[in-house]
C-alpha cells in the first residue's frame, strides 16, 4: 500500500498517518522525503488522533468545477493537537465566518473525492 493509500485509510479513521524522524524525533506529515530539521531520510509511522484546531480557513461559494454540488464549504487549515503540524482539508457546511471562528476545536471526520474531511468538535 503506498503512502498516499495509508493517509486515506487512516483519515477515515479521523487519524492522521505521521512520519517521525528517527534521528531527531521530529515529527512530519507523511509526505516529507528528509527531516526538515536534520536532514535525514530515516522515518517511522507515527499515527496521531486527527484532532485539533481551525487555524485559519477560506469559505467557497463559488466552487471549481465538479465541485459546485458542496458549496458553500470551507478550506480549512487546522493546527494539529500537541504539534506543529498543520493539515488542510473541507468542512462542509460553512458559509459565514460565524459558522467558523477561528480557534475552534476540529477534527478528521474522513476522506472522500475532495480530500481530507474536517468537521468541527
Amino acid at each position: 500500500m503506498t503512502i498516499e493509500e495509508q493517509l486515506i485509510e487512516y483519515a477515515k479513521e479521523g487519524k492522521l498517518l505521521t512520519h517521525k524522524c528517527t534521528e531527531c524525533g521530529y515529527l512530519h506529515l507523511s509526505t516529507a522525503y528528509y527531516c526538515l530539521k536534520c536532514g535525514s531520510k530515516g522515518f517511522e509511522d507515527t499515527i496521531l488522533d486527527g484532532v485539533g484546531s481551525v487555524a485559519t480557513y477560506t469559505i467557497i461559494t463559488v466552487a471549481p468545477a465538479g465541485f459546485e454540488k458542496y458549496t458553500p464549504y470551507a478550506f480549512v487549515v487546522m493546527k494539529v493537537d500537541n504539534t506543529d503540524l498543520r493539515i488542510s482539508g473541507f468542512m462542509p457546511n460553512i458559509a459565514t465566518p460565524d459558522d467558523l471562528p477561528v480557534g475552534i476545536k476540529a477534527k478528521i471526520a474522513g476522506f472522500d473525492e475532495r480530500g481530507i474531511l474536517i468537521e468541527k468538535q
